[in-house]
């Protein structure tokens, strides 16, 4: 029988704009690991010949981020020789996917203590660096139909009807929200500040927000995905699937969009015998996982088809659910994902989402799983879901229960 896996502690950075402007570009991706793991270690009294393995999502493992950044960021913050590393990367559900990999080689019994989170340094290690056949090989492109996510995120708006309105209203009140959350102080108990080298604070808060963000504002920017639909091709290939569409409405822009920044996570997960040994009072448990892959052009559809999986293998129903996370990769994304598992908006991203915080590639799958814990916590509610859509149709979910 399968071991319970429990959530002991779970830590974010601020999310930094990234660009060489951003408050967190100084900070190499190193610091950005080392202080959560840093946070990890002190918040828990935690000897760290314990863990047996810290597996961090990254998305871009080349240059700064290359070179297996969870065993170096380990040894940079001086945890225990003993202890492994290892990065992994599914996309954009990186961080999350850590977890769940965490938790599956905690539940089956081989390890009693694993550190799971991921790291991103947009600023300094840009998206895309590290190439890949379908985006680089001409022959590779064409036989999938590749197409980038910007233009998938348009398609998907096209065929569910959504408008650029419907887009930029959900995208302002993602800013609203994460504007009260702040000023509220729900991340109070998982944020931890950035320092430099002298112990000077580069940054104790998320910096990507705009909440003086309005319609008429959002409405004077430019769709960013239609020279590259049309120019490049790419509205060509999603005619390939669907020839029914006379054109794409291109909606998507900057702001109804994830934010670009950087940001690492870490979550410390372990049975309940280490929990017991160190006296821990368990915060949640993960109680289910699932991934799936949908039609790659679309590409963006995944959070529901891996929504309703997890939630089979929970055993429960999508209304049991006391709040989501569904990641705001694109307005469009989540709009589809409340209406295909018909589930209560209010009870989606009450904090804000990508769209205003931000979107740390991999790291962001990890600071949703805290969010909602935090989130759960504080309303004292019991099952939370969280959920990313993923590159070439993916996508993740993963179902946690308040202890």
């Amino acid at each position: 029988m399968a071991k319970d896996v429990f959530i002991y502690d779970a830590v974010r950075t601020p999310r930094g704009r990234g660009k060489k402007t951003g408050a967190l570009n100084p900070a190499r991706p190193v610091e950005l690991t080392k202080t959560v793991l840093d946070a990890v270690r002190e918040r828990n009294q935690l000897d760290t010949k314990d863990v047996e393995d810290i597996i961090l999502g990254c998305v871009t493992p080349v240059g700064e981020q290359g070179a297996d950044i969870a065993k170096l960021s380990a040894l940079y913050a001086g945890y225990d020789d003993s202890v492994a590393g290892v990065q992994i990367n599914r996309f954009c559900a990186s961080g999350l996917e850590a977890i769940n990999q965490g938790a599956c080689s905690i539940a089956a019994g081989y390890t009693d203590l694993i550190i799971s989170g991921g790291i991103e340094s947009m600023s300094r290690v840009p998206m895309g660096m590290d190439g890949g056949a379908w985006m680089i090989d001409p022959q590779v492109s064409d036989r999938i139909a590749f197409v980038p996510q910007g233009i998938s995120a348009d398609l998907m708006a096209t065929l569910d009807g959504v408008t650029r309105e419907d887009a930029d209203t959900f995208a302002i009140e993602s800013q609203k929200k994460a504007a009260q959350a702040w000023e509220e102080k729900r991340f109070k108990n998982s944020i931890i500040p950035v320092q430099d080298e002298f112990g000077e604070t580069l940054l104790d808060h998320d910096e990507h927000m705009r909440p003086d963000t309005t319609l008429e504002g959002m409405a004077k920017l430019s769709p960013s995905f239609t020279e590259m639909g049309q120019k490049y091709g790419f509205d060509a290939f999603t005619a390939r699937k669907y020839p029914h569409l006379e054109s794409l409405n291109h909606i998507h822009h900057a702001g109804n969009s994830s934010g670009i920044v950087d940001g690492a996570a870490a979550v410390l997960l372990g049975n309940k015998k280490i929990g017991d040994r160190y006296g821990w009072k368990a915060r949640g448990r993960v109680k289910a996982m699932a991934v799936t892959s949908t039609e790659p052009i679309l590409m963006l559809a995944g959070p529901g088809p891996a929504s309703k999986k997890a939630l089979d293998k929970a055993g429960i129903r999508a209304s049991d659910i006391d709040l989501w996370e569904i990641n705001e990769a694109f307005a469009a994304v989540v709009l589809r994902a409340i209406r295909e598992l018909d589930i209560d908006p209010a009870k989606v991203n009450v904090n804000g989402g990508a769209i205003a915080l931000g979107h740390p590639l991999g790291a962001t799958g990890a600071m949703l799983l805290g969010t909602v814990l935090d989130e759960l916590e504080r309303q004292q509610k019991n099952l939370g879901l969280v959920t990313l859509c993923i590159g070439g149709g993916m996508g993740i979910a993963t179902v946690v229960e308040r202890v």
